[in-house]
């Protein structure tokens, strides 16, 4: 029987994607046997961030400040406005420096059958950052939710004469045909352009 403690660490080691019961309890006494140091560093860093991380004003991702480094950047082309599903999928778009634009959360997808509809996702926001921009590039992910988000917010969009893209999804640099699912071939043929 573990103590009440231990327990309780490893209860709440779970509430993160992707860790079970057993990921939990190794990592719970990880912390305690081998590195009592770092999990007092790591209790006082998820307690910072917690306490002082929220969204940004403008774009939703998350901050310490009131406006997040990307938005707070005159350099950034105000008049692309990428609009993504999650924080994440910044810090993704950013890694590959191939964007100079602005940003939009929605902090997920339409999904009607779990409640989630354009309110939720601050959809009325959206259209406010719609002032003054030229394109908006949709990156929503390429699920059936992801999708009906993306045609939502190209309705809205063209409504006021703006540009609409859709990122690319397909295969991937390096991939082997052979390895590559039905639908994402068949997207990503369906999706080709000349050379």
């Amino acid at each position: 029987m573990l103590s009440p403690l231990i327990d309780h660490l490893i209860r709440s080691l779970r509430i993160l994607p992707g860790v079970g019961p057993k990921s939990a309890q190794r990592m719970a006494l990880y912390l305690l046997e081998r590195n009592r140091e770092g999990a007092l560093a790591l209790a006082q860093a998820i307690t910072n961030a917690a306490e002082h991380v929220k969204h940004c004003v403008s774009c939703r991702t998350l901050t310490e400040q009131n406006q997040c480094s990307i938005c707070a950047n005159p350099r950034r082309d105000a008049s692309l406005l990428c609009v993504v599903e999650s924080p994440a999928d910044i810090f993704a778009l950013e890694q590959s420096a191939s964007f100079n634009g602005k940003y939009f959360v929605l902090h997920g997808r339409l999904s009607p059958i779990d409640g989630i509809g354009p309110a939720e996702l601050g959809m009325d926001k959206l259209l406010e950052r719609l002032n003054g921009v030229t394109e908006v590039i949709v990156a929503t992910n390429p699920t059936m939710e992801g999708e009906a988000t993306a045609h939502y917010i190209a309705e809205k969009a063209k409504q006021r004469g703006i540009k609409v893209t859709r990122i690319a999804h397909g295969v991937p640099i390096g991939g082997e045909l052979e390895y590559i699912d039905g639908g994402t071939l068949a997207h990503a043929l369906a999706s080709r352009r000349e050379l």
